[in-house]
């Protein structure tokens, strides 16, 4: 059984709950890549996402929202640059389907 604290996260960082409990802490910055994830976290008023910096995800399995997070510094270190030679991000295709759909929701 999980039991839940309640832990004030500093505004630097954000904690992504996967479905199966597991939890991400990442980068704010990493997780505004996500139009999804920033509107939660920026919303006026008493929301959980807002007051603990946390964002509950019960749809994205555990893999997903870990590959999603790589993707979102992937995005952030790449998004500006100017060499030519940005690696590939590769996505293994048993999970591209599952990830396209979790791509999708999260508007990344």
């Amino acid at each position: 059984q999980l039991h839940h604290e309640i832990v004030t996260m500093s505004k630097s960082t954000v904690k992504l709950v996967s479905a199966e409990g597991y939890e991400f802490v990442i980068d704010y910055k990493a997780a505004c890549v996500s139009n999804t994830i920033r509107n939660m976290l920026s919303s006026q008023g008493s929301f959980t996402e807002t007051q603990l910096g946390e964002v509950k995800f019960p749809e994205i399995s555990t893999p997903i929202l870990e590959k999603v997070c790589q993707y979102f510094y992937y995005k952030l270190r790449y998004q500006n640059s100017t060499t030519k030679n940005i690696p590939e991000f590769k996505v293994a295709p048993e999970i591209a389907l599952e990830l396209l759909m979790a791509a999708n929701f999260l508007d990344t």
